[in-house]
């Protein structure tokens, strides 16, 4: 018995056409990963997740296009990654897409990360209020408890 999902299937599971599921089997957006001796293609689960993600992707505002050249670039950051699609957890705001991995986030055409990390910064603070009193003279604000909000204030250069 041969295993996988039908075109048919994989349009009932994930709610697209087979139009769709044409052109993005052709076009290279998600190709089922099987053929069956007769030469019908066929969908692995992980293939009905890459679908469905690239479904949400494109109902929240993201080009076809834009998936597509997220998916190359992501390839390229992350040459262990096989398949973006469904090896990645993926948030769409707009029409930039947001790759979170690990303990990071980062856009998927660029690379440049989007979570400073408010963590690190924590302890690096916490570092300095226990190196004593003169690292704390360098940053009057962490003894006051200055607002994060408010502009550096100008000092004189520090030797």
């Amino acid at each position: 018995m041969e295993s996988g999902f039908t075109s048919q299937q994989a349009m009932s599971i994930t709610g697209l056409s087979r139009r769709q599921l044409t052109y993005w089997r052709t076009t290279g957006l998600v190709v089922p990963s099987q053929r069956t001796r007769g030469g019908h293609w066929r969908y692995s689960f992980l293939d009905l997740l890459a679908l469905k993600t690239a479904r949400k992707l494109i109902a929240a505002g993201v080009s076809v296009q834009r998936i597509r050249k997220s998916i190359a670039s992501l390839l390229r950051f992350l040459p262990t990654c096989k398949a973006p699609l469904h090896e990645l957890s993926l948030v769409a705001t707009g029409d930039i897409i947001l790759v979170l991995h690990g303990d990071t986030a980062f856009e998927a055409l660029t690379g440049q990360e989007w979570i400073f990390p408010v963590a690190e910064l924590e302890m690096e603070i916490s570092r300095l209020r226990q190196a004593g009193p003169q690292q704390a003279a360098l940053f009057p604000e962490l003894e006051t408890g200055a607002d994060a909000a408010e502009p550096p204030r100008s000092r004189g250069a520090v030797g």
